[in-house]
């Protein structure tokens, strides 16, 4: 498991000082079907602005 999460979202509730991503846990989906072959095929489901 990663021990550090780095996210550059930074009006993500979650986001924290030096790209951390403070979240209790991360969800990431596939967008286009069931195989991504690369990171622009996925999506972060954990996200909330922070506004």
């Amino acid at each position: 498991m990663a021990k550090d999460v780095l996210c550059e979202v930074n009006n993500c509730k979650f986001w924290a000082a030096g790209n951390k991503c403070n979240a209790s846990s991360i969800y990431v989906v596939n967008n286009r079907g069931t195989n991504a072959r690369n990171s622009e095929e996925t999506d972060c489901k954990t996200f909330e602005s922070k506004i």
